[in-house]
């Protein structure tokens, strides 16, 4: 799999807004471990689409990296931790909102040990556990916290939209303030000051070991992140061959104890039908990414447990607003009305998903879903058609994942569906490894996407998909009312109106189709019965350090 990165982004044009707002008081917090009741010398072996490409997660979001961060690095805060209602032996972060707490998030200390919010909402005083050391023995201080966000903003890319998302203008909003304390300062009240800290792509780098391997020459360290960890986190790298597998340590000395399991193998096996039969007989731990008539099949299979709960991922089809005939509203509205979304939600996913019904997780406080009307309606599809010019429709393109079993399928319905209201999908099929470079590219009138904005806060995920600035605005959508309510929902300390400005956004955007809605697919966590400690995160991704054998 060739490495999909982001390209280097300006900072001024990746990303026009920034945000607002929060709370304020200290937050005393201690993150829960899981006590190591391991097993000496247990080995946990993940069976997964793809190693790790590049480690540094300000460039790469592909399967394997944001895996490998999760083990490698911590950030400053995490969310508290609860029980899955649905599913007993899972737990999931409380992303509800909490108005009674800073910034309304109840969190817990990772690096941090208490954190300050300024009434106002636009400063927040971090003081950081002591004796933290990194992989590299190496102790934290808040100059490493002042060192990577100033990385962040040099080098762009997936920092500038963090940098930006925060309210902070300029590497001199991060202040040392003393050995163990950091402020993040911004010039109005943030509502992420506090919750982008939870994020798994904002970890703390060992900035000692980072100037150290880069010097001169590679002041911010990119060769030696890319490659190799300098962080704070429970596990540190052994060995990375790609296309083969990546293999992870547990900490003597990690803060927070030695996790539980000594040795993570993360195996690469790029079929899904290879991943079964690894967990079915016993030579994996945890088989990931499996197509939903796996899952069923797995859920009969002795010493096999198979979790699945709701989750933030969401599948749509991008459509291009700034190529015809998807520059038209109506005829966006009418790809949704012949889109046959119960029969793929029946078909392909088997009863593992459920309708995507908005335009941001149906988990994250804030969603709506009273704004989504488009069942399967071919006379209304045709009528939009008609009143838009193309009464005897056209031929467009629909580009699909190869690397994802669900989107073939799911692209022949649509495929059959569209030719009863007269339009002629020709389908291609994109290889995995250069997937995310087409979606980057925006040069498809019609192509899937998958993903889930890692922030529960409707403001961060409308803006991340829909502000006409942002760069992940992959359909090219744009509507200035939009874009104002985005702002304004940054810029203000009032819960209550944020929540009413981004419904009011939530509506327009439903009526005016940017995607075609597909699904809410769940996250599914398929693992050896001995092994427990499985906790969901809205980044989708799993913490080799909450699992233990039974």
């Amino acid at each position: 799999m060739s490495d999909p990165r982001l390209p280097f982004l300006d900072r001024r044009s990746f990303f026009r807004t920034t945000s607002a707002i929060a709370g304020a008081a200290v937050m005393p917090r201690i993150l829960s471990i899981p006590s190591a009741h391991a097993q000496a010398g247990s080995t946990m072996v993940i069976a997964a689409p793809a190693t790790p490409q590049s480690l540094d997660c300000n460039f790469d979001v592909s399967l394997g990296t944001f895996e490998a961060i999760g083990a490698l690095y911590d950030g400053l805060l995490g969310f508290e931790k609860i029980p899955d209602p649905g599913v007993p032996s899972a737990s999931r972060e409380d992303i509800s909102f909490h108005a009674d707490l800073p910034g309304g998030v109840n969190m817990v200390g990772k690096l941090a040990e208490s954190w300050e919010l300024d009434p106002s909402g636009t400063r927040v005083v971090f003081k950081l556990r002591e004796g933290v050391m990194s992989n590299w023995g190496n102790e934290l201080t808040a100059e490493d916290v002042r060192w990577t966000w100033n990385r962040a903003f040099e080098l762009g890319a997936l920092g500038a939209f963090y940098t930006a998302v925060s309210g902070l203008k300029s590497p001199d909003d991060v202040r040392v303030e003393d050995k163990y304390v950091v402020s993040f300062n911004t010039a109005e009240p943030n509502p992420l000051l506090l919750k982008i800290q939870t994020n798994l792509y904002t970890p703390v780098y060992d900035s000692t070991k980072c100037k150290e391997v880069g010097g001169t020459d590679d002041p911010w360290a990119r060769k030696f992140i890319e490659n190799d960890s300098a962080g704070f986190g429970p596990y540190r790298l052994q060995q990375l061959t790609r296309g083969q597998q990546a293999v992870f340590a547990a900490r003597e000395d990690y803060w927070g104890g030695k996790p539980a399991i000594d040795t993570v193998v993360f195996r690469e096996v790029p079929t899904s039908a290879a991943r079964v039969q690894l967990l079915q007989g016993g030579a994996v731990d945890i088989a990931q990414y499996l197509q939903p008539l796996e899952i069923i099949s797995l859920q009969n299979v002795p010493n096999v447990v198979v979790e699945t709960v709701p989750a933030s991922f969401m599948i749509w089809i991008e459509l291009n607003a700034k190529t015809p005939p998807f520059d038209n509203v109506d005829v966006r509205r009418a790809m949704n009305f012949a889109f046959p979304q119960q029969q793929v939600l029946d078909a392909v996913y088997q009863g593992l998903a459920t309708p995507l019904n908005g335009c941001m997780p149906n988990i994250y406080p804030g969603f709506s879903d009273e704004f989504f009307e488009y069942s399967y309606d071919p006379a209304k599809a045709k009528e939009l058609l008609a009143g838009a010019g193309f009464g005897d429709g056209f031929t467009t393109s629909l580009a699909y994942n190869a690397g994802d079993p669900v989107q073939e399928p799911i692209a022949i319905i649509y495929q059959t569906a569209l030719r009863e209201v007269g339009v002629e999908l020709e389908l291609k099929k994109i290889p995995a490894g250069s997937f995310y470079n087409a979606v980057t590219e925006r040069g498809q009138p019609m192509i899937f996407y998958v993903d889930s904005p890692w922030c529960p806060d409707p403001g961060y995920s409308l803006t991340l998909y829909f502000d006409s600035a942002s760069y992940v605005n992959y359909s090219n959508y744009e509507n200035a009312e939009v874009d104002r309510l985005i702002a304004e929902t940054a810029a203000t300390a009032d819960e209550a109106a944020r929540l009413d400005m981004m419904k009011e956004a939530q509506g327009i955007i439903m009526s005016e189709a940017p995607w075609t809605f597909i699904a809410y697919p769940n996250y599914t966590m398929a693992r050896k019965a001995e092994l427990e400690g499985f906790t969901y995160y809205t980044s989708n991704n799993i913490r080799f350090q909450d699992f233990h054998r039974a």
